[in-house]
């Protein structure tokens, strides 16, 4: 699916909702430079929420190889963007994950994929943190998985307590990273200068 030309249901009823948005905002909607803008948004926003109609688990298991490699597997700085399910701004940032393989590996790829799935949707970073880890856990079963996502938050730099610089960093682990000796490796290695 090519989320740029693909849509889902409700479409219209979603421009139609975003008009009458521009008009609460005192707004002219028929003015040359907002007639397609609602179209525009309604468009914006599901490729934005993509991730609800994905199954993370089914990424996971498409690429499932057994092989006996019993040692860290991390896909550090994926990028990702999410909306703020309290204002619907923007948060991005940088996501790390590493897995202990028990049997089996996924296509590296297929990481990325996970977090991409879950960043499309309306958000926490607490949650999204969590969400990951779990899927790769209860799809995987590896002896250990461990997520660290660093990002800032637009409803912190635009609104509120405006600070640009602030970075939000979650962590979530089970299984072998439990150990503060392999916590600390995973740590190291995510922020060694390649």
């Amino acid at each position: 699916m090519n989320p740029e030309t693909e849509f889902r249901p409700g479409l219209e009823d979603l421009a139609a909702n975003y008009k009458s948005v521009l008009e609460l905002l005192g707004e002219d909607p028929e003015r040359e430079g907002l007639q397609k803008t609602p179209m525009r948004v309604a468009k914006a926003m599901q490729i934005l929420t993509r991730g609800y109609t994905q199954d993370a688990h089914k990424v996971l298991t498409d690429a499932l190889f057994k092989e006996e490699y019993n040692q860290m597997v991390i896909v550090k700085d994926i990028d990702f963007f999410s909306l703020c399910e309290h204002h619907m701004l923007p948060f991005y940032g940088k996501v790390h994950v590493a897995y202990i393989p028990n049997g089996y590996i996924t296509g590296l790829s297929k990481i990325a994929r996970v977090v991409d799935i879950f960043s499309h949707r309306l958000q926490v970073q607490e949650r999204m943190t969590q969400q990951i880890k779990d899927c790769i856990n209860e799809t995987l079963h590896p002896q250990g998985v461990i997520v660290v996502v660093e990002a800032k938050h637009m409803c912190m730099q635009m609104r509120g307590v405006e600070k640009q610089n602030s970075i939000t960093t979650t962590s979530d682990f089970c299984g072998a990273f439990e150990q503060a000796k392999t916590r600390q490796e995973f740590m190291n290695l995510i922020h060694s200068k390649d």
